[in-house]
């Protein structure tokens, strides 16, 4: 299909426009110029006036709004007459500027999504898009809000919603579009919903709030037993976080007192994945917590600087706020912010404004856990001390009784021991008398009978004296024969009959015999002489030493 298009009209001198102040950046950014004299916009020498259509006087505007023609030529019908083929592009794009701008002459309200917003020179640049349920892309577009639109209506939605115009808010503006020959379609956007934003934000978190609700989760973090005291915490915040160095401050002094123990996890709090980064992060630091401890910390803490409404918006996410519900540990929040909670906020077990209020929280506890053991122990010590004073009340009344008792059973002592003392006196002379009776009859008795026995003795012992007198005599007379018997046998052997009979004689090496082992054992050498001849050898090992023969016991004279 070919396009039509009116031919291309330059404009001629003093082509003023008709604008207000809100127009102005849109016919600037189109080429129009400033006249400071006449105080109004015109439109260049030479410039298309189809541009400024929208702002052109009646006499003016007449020829550059006539209607796109979009009929086809039939077969053999020649294009529109020109010294060149075809349209320009400028012309193209001028001719759908005139109907978009004929068509648009007011702004509608649209739905969008914002995917990116910068802000350069005052003026606010925006790239939207319409996306499905999936995270599709529908449709995109550009759109902006020019500087002297931006400063009334950007701070006044801010302020309604507490969202700072950025990527992943829902918006519903009002906008008209508008094409231009080099940027092509955008949209100016003069007004914005707030209560659309506001709307769709509740509206996502009431959704995660009754599904979680339905599957029974929703406050089942809360139902768990709070810490009864803080000894280690696992905290989970983003890198570098405003909200950080005041927490630390605070959890640094409570550590360095060996109060608390602290383990830190950073993760990104918004923008894409952002929910399933934290959720991520605060899983392993549970488990790095679990296996160096071997235990459970006494809560999870999660904590932020304050921040937009559209940028906690990020934590509105099924699952990381049913991470938390099932966490096994309770949750503490502090994300920074006053006016909005999130639903990490809903199903953490407390919910504080800011990390300041966590951990002076977490100090409060520890604190009053402090002054209780202290109040125990002061009563203790009181409770002990009183025993100890009763127990030194009774020990003297005991002591007392027992003074008095003493002083008692001494007084009837006194009484009673000089009674006692003359009994045992008459009682005991009685004794010594009978005693002595008594020793004079058995001294005399065995004096008797000490003197027969001496007498017996006396007469035995000169009987064997006789006897063995005797005996001796006749013992010593056998011993002198046989002596002399063995002394002539000795005399009659000699060195070659002994050593006929299986003896042998060692000697060393200077010749002198040796009669021991000991004396053996010393010599260099040793000759031993048989009945047959000698034989030379060099001692050896030490064997096991014989056990000595016993000398004979000596007979028994009877």
């Amino acid at each position: 299909m070919l396009v039509a298009m009116t031919e291309r009209r330059p404009a001629m001198p003093d082509t003023y426009l008709t604008t207000s102040y809100r127009d102005r950046e849109q016919v600037k950014a189109l080429g129009a110029r400033w006249d400071a004299l006449q105080r109004r916009w015109y439109v260049p020498e030479g410039a298309d006036l189809a541009r400024f259509a929208s702002w052109l006087p009646p006499a003016a505007a007449q020829p550059a709004t006539e209607a796109l023609s979009l009929a086809e030529p039939g077969p053999g019908q020649a294009l529109a007459p020109s010294s060149a083929p075809g349209q320009t592009l400028s012309q193209l794009m001028a001719g759908v500027a005139q109907v978009v701008a004929g068509s648009f002459r007011q702004g509608v309200w649209v739905r969008v999504e914002v995917m990116r917003a910068d802000l350069r020179r005052g003026h606010v640049y925006l790239e939207l898009a319409e996306r499905d349920a999936r995270g599709d892309t529908l449709a995109q577009a550009r759109a902006m809000i020019w500087s002297a639109v931006a400063q009334q209506i950007v701070p006044a939605f801010e302020r309604a919603t507490g969202v700072v115009l950025g990527a992943g808010i829902k918006l519903l503006v009002r906008a008209r579009p508008g094409v231009h020959a080099l940027y092509g379609l955008s949209l100016a956007i003069d007004a914005i919903d707030p209560d659309y934003t506001l709307g769709d934000l509740e509206a996502k978190k009431r959704e995660i709030r009754e599904r979680l609700q339905r599957e029974g989760l929703f406050d089942a973090n809360r139902r768990l037993a709070p810490p009864w005291d803080y000894q280690g915490l696992v905290v989970v915040t983003p890198e570098g976080a405003a909200g950080l160095g005041d927490f630390r401050a605070e959890a640094d002094r409570l550590q360095a007192a060996g109060l608390c123990r602290f383990a830190y996890a950073t993760s990104r709090f918004q923008g894409e994945g952002a929910a399933a980064e934290l959720r991520l992060a605060l899983l392993q630091a549970l488990e790095r917590w679990r296996r160096k401890a071997g235990g459970e910390p006494d809560a999870l803490v999660i904590v932020r600087g304050g921040g937009a409404v559209n940028d906690l918006a990020w934590l509105n996410d099924y699952a990381l706020a049913r991470c938390l519900c099932e966490c096994s540990v309770p949750v503490l929040t502090g994300i920074g912010h006053e006016r909005d909670r999130t639903l990490l906020d809903e199903v953490a077990q407390q919910a504080f404004d800011t990390p300041s209020k966590v951990i002076a929280a977490v100090e409060q506890l520890i604190v009053r856990r402090a002054r209780e053991a202290r109040a125990l122990h002061v009563g203790l010590v009181h409770a002990c001390a009183a025993r100890l004073e009763g127990a030194r009340s009774a020990a003297a009344a005991g002591l007392v009784e027992v003074q008095s008792g003493a002083r008692r059973q001494l007084t009837g002592a006194q009484t009673a021991v000089p009674l006692l003392w003359s009994r045992v006196q008459s009682a005991a002379g009685g004794q010594l008398q009978r005693a002595r009776d008594l020793c004079a009859f058995q001294r005399d008795a065995i004096g008797g009978r000490a003197a027969a026995q001496i007498a017996q003795a006396r007469q035995a012992v000169a009987g064997r004296q006789s006897g063995l007198a005797v005996a001796a005599r006749a013992q010593l007379a056998v011993a002198r024969e046989s002596a002399t018997a063995l002394m002539r046998e000795v005399a009659g052997q000699g060195p070659a009959k002994t050593l006929a009979r299986g003896f042998a004689m060692v000697a060393g090496a200077d010749g002198r015999t040796l009669t021991s082992a000991r004396s053996a054992r010393r010599a260099s050498r040793l000759d031993i002489r048989f009945h047959d001849g000698g034989v030379s050898c060099t001692p050896g090992p030490d064997p096991m030493p014989a056990e000595p023969a016993r000398p004979p016991e000596p007979e028994q004279v009877p």
